[in-house]
C-alpha cells in the first residue's frame, strides 16, 4: 500500500524554472520587496541562488525516480492573461506547461504514479482555482484517482483502474471536486532549522508520533536558511552553504528508516540528485518486498 511504501519527493519541485526577469512573488515580505526594488537584477540573482532548491526539470526528476512534487501556485501582478505560475520567491514556469511535461511522462510510462501536492496558493481568487481545476481535468483526465481512504490505495488498485495521478489540494475547493484529495491527507511537518541535528531530532519525533490514521505523511529532509546564513553565504547559495555540507548526516538518517504503517512514507529533499538520495529511498521499499516490516 502507498501508505506504507517510501516515495521519493522533491521540495519546491518547480524551482529549477525560476526566472530572474520576473517580478518578486506576492508571498515575499516587504523587506524583500524593498531589497529588490533598490538592488534590482543583482538582488534577484542572489534570490535565485537561495530559492532554487532543484537543478533538474520535471522530466529529469521523473526519469531519476521522483514521484512526489511539492507545488506552490501564484498569479502574477498585472498579468492581462491571468496565467497561473509556479512560484517560490520569484516566478517560474507556467503551470499548464509543467503539468503537460508530467503528463507526457505518464503517457509514456503507464504503470508509473505521481503525487501532486498543491500546498500554497498566492493571489488566487475563486475563478483562478476554477481555472486550475479545469486545467487538471484537461491535462490528466481519467488518469486522476478520486479521493478515497488512503489505506485502499495500492499500486495494484491504481494499475487496475489505470489511475496515475493523486492530486492533493490545500484549499476548501478540494471538498467540491471528487478528484482532489484534501490537503490534510498529506501532512508535511516543517522543522524550520539550519541545524542538521535539530532537523533529525524533529524528523524522528514526527515519525514516532506518526501520522493520523488514514493519511499519507511527508518527512521533509530540508534545512531552511536564516537571513544571517544567506549573508554569510552570499556568493555561494543554498546548495553549497547548507545542503551539501549537511548531506552525510541527513542521508545517514534516511538509511536507518523503516517503511511501513508506523514508519517512513514520503521523503522530500532539496537538490534530489545529490549523493544517493533517490537510490537510498528506493532501497527502503525492498524491506517491504522481503516482508521485514510490520505493516499493521
Amino acid at each position: 500500500h502507498y501508505q506504507a511504501e517510501p516515495v521519493k519527493g522533491s521540495h519546491d519541485s518547480f524551482s529549477f524554472y525560476i526566472d530572474e526577469a520576473s517580478p518578486v512573488g506576492p508571498e515575499q515580505p516587504e523587506t524583500v520587496q524593498n531589497f529588490v526594488s533598490v538592488f534590482g537584477t543583482v538582488a534577484k540573482k542572489l534570490m535565485r541562488k537561495w530559492l532554487a532548491t532543484q537543478t533538474m526539470n520535471f522530466t529529469s526528476q521523473l526519469g531519476a525516480g521522483i514521484r512526489y512534487f511539492d507545488l506552490r501556485i501564484s498569479t502574477k501582478p498585472r498579468d492581462p492573461d491571468n496565467e497561473l505560475y509556479f512560484a517560490h520567491g520569484l516566478f517560474s514556469a507556467k503551470v499548464n506547461e509543467g503539468l503537460e511535461e508530467i503528463n507526457a511522462f505518464l503517457t509514456d510510462h503507464p504503470k508509473e504514479v505521481v503525487f501532486l501536492d498543491f500546498n500554497h496558493f498566492y493571489g488566487m481568487q475563486k475563478y483562478h482555482h476554477e481555472n486550475l481545476v479545469q486545467m487538471l481535468k484537461d491535462t490528466f483526465g481519467i488518469k486522476m484517482c478520486p479521493a478515497i481512504f488512503a489505506h485502499e490505495v495500492s499500486l495494484q488498485y491504481l494499475w487496475e483502474k489505470e489511475y496515475q495521478v493523486l492530486v492533493f489540494y490545500h484549499s476548501p475547493v478540494a471538498l467540491e471536486v471528487p478528484f482532489l484529495w484534501p490537503g490534510q491527507m498529506m501532512p508535511a511537518p516543517w522543522a524550520n532549522t539550519t541545524d542538521p541535528e535539530k532537523l533529525i531530532q524533529f524528523l524522528q519525533a514526527s515519525i514516532t508520533e506518526r501520522r493520523k490514521k488514514g493519511s499519507f505523511f511527508i518527512s521533509q529532509v530540508v534545512l531552511t536558511p536564516k537571513a544571517s546564513t544567506v549573508v554569510k553565504g552570499v556568493a555561494s547559495g543554498l546548495r553549497e552553504t547548507i545542503t551539501e555540507r549537511a548531506l552525510p548526516a541527513m542521508m545517514q538518517w534516511v538509511r536507518t528508516q523503516k517503511p511501513g504503517e508506523s514508519g517512513i512514507n514520503i521523503i522530500t529533499a532539496d537538490f534530489v540528485e545529490l549523493g544517493d538520495f533517490i537510490s537510498t529511498v528506493i532501497k527502503l521499499n525492498y524491506a517491504l518486498d522481503e516482508g521485514e516490516v510490520d505493516t499493521t
